[in-house]
């Protein structure tokens, strides 16, 4: 019988690269958006994050020709579909992150497994239980007591980020769809052409900004970050199971809501973190058992 790897420490420590990455790449994403829009950062977010993809399928295959069947899709049309969704669910977190608290918006990202847990049946095809079923109403109350709709005043930065977590559970779902055929160079490759591509066209209905010097480190760094957040946390998926890795995540929400605290003066709101928290056993019914997981 195969065993699963359980190596948590080695998790953890990706998990730690993971974690600063996604908090990088808010802090960069806010000192950006202060200069262009959601689009034109997705266009050089995506174009960083593109040479620096062909250049590790240079380096790795020493050759166009053995490049192009490393590269090459067995399914162009899903790939296309995918990136859609994720490019729409990363520029709408974008959007939310000029709007709202970084710890509302971290919290709101959190039912991204909620979503994918009601969406997979209609995705994979799997069965649609109670379960489920519990799952997303308990992600439902927790995303009432984060956003706190009548006491708090609500803005298109809280359906931003809502947007954003449905967006990316797609993403999740038609990736792993992909990953039965095509390989994880072939998977970033045609992401960060097609999200390039897809920033530089939407850029134009503005009027496309040429971004001044003083950006060029933030735009190195989200575009690194872009790259290092999903490989970080891929690789500690692999070394340890989701109901292992997915606690270590959570971590994220405390951390970023001291950086809000630090560098925006945010306020620590508790029934932020009480809503994160009844999410967050919502993604732990939805994970546990392991062999179960989505």
């Amino acid at each position: 019988m195969h065993h699963a790897p359980n190596h948590p420490a080695k998790a953890a420590f990706w998990m730690c690269g993971a974690i600063a990455s996604f908090i990088a790449m808010a802090v960069s994403g806010r000192e950006i958006q202060t200069v262009l829009d959601s689009f034109e950062l997705m266009f050089w977010r995506s174009l960083v994050g593109f040479a620096i993809v062909c250049t590790v399928v240079v380096l790795t295959t020493r050759s166009l020709r053995a490049a192009a069947p490393v590269i090459r899709p067995t399914r162009p049309g899903l790939h296309l579909t995918r990136n859609i969704f994720h490019f729409a669910g990363q520029n709408l977190w974008f959007y939310g992150l000029m709007l709202i608290p970084l710890s509302q918006l971290v919290a709101l990202e959190f039912t991204m497994p909620i979503w994918v847990a009601l969406l997979a049946p209609l995705v994979l095809g799997e069965i649609f239980t109670r379960k489920r079923l519990l799952v997303a109403l308990l992600g439902f109350a927790g995303v009432l007591v984060v956003a706190q709709p009548g006491v708090q005043p609500l803005n298109s930065g809280h359906v931003a980020a809502l947007l954003a977590a449905i967006g990316f559970a797609m993403n999740l779902l038609l990736t792993k769809r992909i990953m039965r055929h095509d390989g994880v160079l072939c998977v970033l490759f045609w992401m960060t052409l097609l999200q390039t591509l897809f920033g530089l066209g939407l850029a134009q209905i503005g009027g496309f900004t040429w971004p001044p010097v003083t950006l060029a480190p933030w735009l190195a760094v989200i575009g690194v970050t872009g790259l290092s957040a999903h490989y970080c946390l891929t690789t500690a998926l692999g070394l340890a199971p989701a109901s292992t890795v997915a606690p270590m995540e959570f971590l994220r929400l405390p951390l970023i809501a001291l950086v809000g605290v630090w560098l925006y003066a945010e306020t620590l709101d508790p029934l932020v973190f009480a809503g994160a928290g009844i999410i967050i056993l919502a993604n732990w019914i939805n994970i546990r058992p392991a062999r179960r997981t989505i």
